[in-house]
Order: C-alpha cells, then sequence, then structure tokens
C-alpha cells in the first residue's frame, strides 16, 4: 500500500530532480488513465470533472443537483482507481456536507485504497452574502482546515485549496502535504468563466501565499490551480516569476483540449469532400502529378515538414517513382542532393526564428527546425551558415 510518506518523497525526489509536479483533476476514467500515461503526477477525483465529462460548467459542483461525495465515490472508484496503476489519486472532499462525520467518512476513503483528499468542492470559491449565510451557519473553510487535519493524522495525503494567506496558514498548521493555490475558474474555452485575474495579479495573488508557506514550512510543495493559468505559457510564466513546484489542471486537460479536438475533427469530417485544394495531404491522396511535378512536390513538402523527420524513401514511394529517379531529377533541378537542400532549407529556417525569437533557447530552436541533437545541429548550423548558433544569435543582436 501506497503511505503518505511514499508520495512525499517521491514528490521531493522530482522537485529535486528539477522536474515539475503535474496534478491532473478529472472526472472520467478515460482522462485519467491517458493523463498517467503523459506523465501526470498524481490524480484529484472532483465533481467538478464529472460535470465537465457532461458538458457543463465546473460551478455546476457548487449547486445542489447531486450528492458531491456520493458522486465522487461512485465514479472515482468504478472508473478511475481501476485504470490506474502507478500514480496517487486523491479523493474531492466536500468537508462541509452535514450527513457525514468527517473522522468516518475520511477513514472510509482510506479503506477503499484512496491515497489522500482534496478540499474540493470548497467554500473558498463562495463569497458576497451566501458566504456569510453558510459562515454563520457553521458551514466555514475551518471544516476543510479540520478535514485536512484528520487526513493527516490518518497518514494519508493531502492537497489544500487555499484562496489567502490566512487560510494557508491554518492548512499549512494542519499538516498538508501541498499548498495550492486556487486561483478561481479555469479561464478559456467555451464553458470558461469570463472574469478572472490577470496573470500579473494572480503573480502578486500566488507569492504573498508562497512567503506564508516559506515562512512556516519551507519543504511544503507549492501548486497553483485554474483562474488566467490554463495554458503552459501560463504556467512558464509563474514558474519563471515565482518559486513555484507544479501545476494542478482540470479543464487545462480535460474540458479545453476536448472542446477544440472534437470540434475540429467533428468539422473536418462534415467538410470531406470540400477541402481546400491547397492541402498537400488531399494533393498526395489524388496523386501529386495531378498538381505538381516531382521536384516540385519535394520542396513543397520540405517546405510544410521541415521540423519533422522526412524519409526521401517514403516520397519516391507517394511519388509512384523510383528513388533514384526522383533523387536525380532533384539534383539536376535544384542543383544539389536532397539531403544537402533539406539541410540548408532548416537552418536558413533557424537563422530566421533566431532573428525573430530572441528569447528562444537554441535547443528549442533546433527543436522547432527538426534536430532533437543540438551538437548535430550546431556542427551543420556552423558548416552552412559559418558561425555557430550562439555566434550568429550574438551577432544578430549587436546589429539589431
Amino acid at each position: 500500500m501506497t503511505t503518505r510518506e511514499m508520495v512525499v518523497n517521491q514528490f521531493l525526489r522530482q522537485v529535486k530532480l528539477g522536474n515539475h509536479i503535474i496534478g491532473v483533476a478529472s472526472g472520467a476514467g478515460i482522462t485519467a488513465k491517458y493523463a498517467e500515461q503523459g506523465g501526470a503526477d498524481f490524480l484529484l477525483a472532483l465533481n467538478a470533472g464529472k460535470f465537465r465529462q457532461m458538458g457543463r460548467s465546473s460551478a455546476a459542483g457548487f449547486l445542489p443537483f447531486c450528492n458531491s461525495n456520493e458522486m465522487v465515490m461512485t465514479f472515482a472508484s468504478r472508473e478511475i482507481k481501476p485504470v490506474i496503476q502507478k500514480i496517487p489519486v486523491f479523493f474531492g472532499l466536500n468537508a462541509t456536507d452535514p450527513t457525514i462525520d468527517l473522522d468516518r467518512y475520511i477513514e472510509n476513503i482510506k479503506q477503499l485504497g484512496f491515497e489522500g483528499i482534496n478540499n474540493f468542492p470548497t467554500v473558498g470559491l463562495i463569497d458576497g452574502q451566501y458566504r456569510e449565510a453558510l459562515e454563520e451557519t457553521g458551514f466555514s473553510y475551518d471544516l476543510e482546515v479540520e478535514a485536512i487535519r484528520i487526513a493527516h493524522e490518518k497518514d494519508l495525503f493531502t492537497v489544500a485549496f487555499v484562496f489567502d494567506e490566512e487560510q494557508a496558514k491554518s492548512m499549512l498548521h494542519a499538516g498538508a502535504d501541498i499548498i495550492c493555490a486556487h486561483l478561481g475558474f479555469t479561464a478559456g474555452g467555451m464553458l470558461g468563466a469570463k472574469k478572472v485575474l490577470s496573470l500579473e495579479a494572480a503573480k502578486l495573488k500566488v507569492q504573498r501565499i508562497f512567503d506564508v508557506c516559506d515562512a512556516i514550512r519551507p519543504d511544503v510543495i507549492k501548486m497553483i490551480y485554474g483562474g488566467p493559468v490554463k495554458m503552459p505559457v501560463d504556467v512558464q510564466y509563474m514558474y519563471s516569476n515565482t518559486n513555484l513546484m507544479g501545476y494542478i489542471g482540470g479543464s487545462s486537460f480535460e474540458r479545453i483540449p476536448s472542446e477544440k479536438t472534437i470540434t475540429n475533427i467533428t468539422r473536418a469530417f462534415k467538410t470531406t469532400g470540400n477541402l481546400s485544394e491547397s492541402d498537400l495531404m488531399v494533393k498526395m491522396l489524388e496523386g501529386i502529378t495531378k498538381h505538381y511535378d516531382y521536384v516540385q512536390f519535394v520542396k513543397k513538402y520540405v517546405a510544410e515538414h521541415y521540423m519533422q523527420k522526412i524519409s526521401f524513401i517514403d516520397l519516391a514511394h507517394v511519388a509512384y517513382i523510383s528513388r533514384s529517379h526522383l533523387s536525380a531529377l532533384f539534383k539536376r533541378e535544384v542543383g544539389c542532393s536532397f539531403p544537402v537542400y533539406l539541410v540548408k532549407f532548416r537552418m536558413n529556417r533557424a537563422k530566421e526564428i533566431i532573428s525573430a525569437e530572441d528569447d528562444l533557447k537554441l535547443s528549442e530552436v533546433a527543436e522547432l527546425v527538426g534536430y532533437s541533437d543540438y551538437a548535430q545541429f550546431s556542427k551543420m548550423f556552423k558548416k552552412y551558415v559559418g558561425l555557430t548558433p550562439t555566434q550568429f544569435k550574438s551577432r544578430h543582436k549587436h546589429e539589431c
């Protein structure tokens, strides 16, 4: 059985190696299965995830459409736990549920094999008069702190969503293993919340919370969730500007990609028969000689796929021509062999990218033009440009 200490050590080892901790809030087995395959470090089984799978907003998890804890218990036990092999699954616990005894319910969660809990749904996402009414009747954030304390004492791993510095202090003293600065409902996609914090405002809020963590328990794992942070570039901004250790995503992994992919693939099938004549794949399927001569086809293919591995033999097969004949035609018309042409094309693209994107690392430029081995890229760049990539970048910066 996976213990809290094992999970903590596993996560801290990842951080020590320079990796980021990634958590995925899931509402279905298929999301959980492929999140694990993609390298997620843990899963949160949240009622919001199930509502996302139903095509509804995460906000539905805060209204009395169903019993949150029963919902999570059902889908997490039947859909998620059976398909997860290597990473821990944490139960999204509605700690303010007046129909349960927290101690007994958390013990039941442990006995069912969940490795930890998370305080969701949380009253931290509720404000105004309704929040005041909840607090007055005892349904407060303090119950969520108590749930984290109980789970910690039962040797369960705990992920605490916090919204300000005072809540962070309470959760730290309760023993939370992860302090996650919750930035509100995730923006983006068709169902995203319309009003969210800006990244800059989010950064300031996150750092205030993390400063509290560093003052009280510097070893606690610090993560963020939601709000304007929904894409890898957003997370990178937070990594660069705070002492963030990881990211938890729900809509970012489950809703937004599904919306885009399913919409686009459906449209693609719907429009079959009316595809653009400029689509290279369409022309390849129809037969390239209908649209190009052989050499034009190869040059067009290189222009669209230079960042990927290109097999000259495969191109010859697609064109229904022998490799040797295509090679001879290409060299006669272009003036050099295909390998030389491909390298030159890639190096020219690399020069353009370096000149236009000053912030990109040279290793990233190499990958963008089809080289996973930076040493090989640098060697080819020096051979065809006359300068190393570093020298070229330095000279360009000086000239500008």
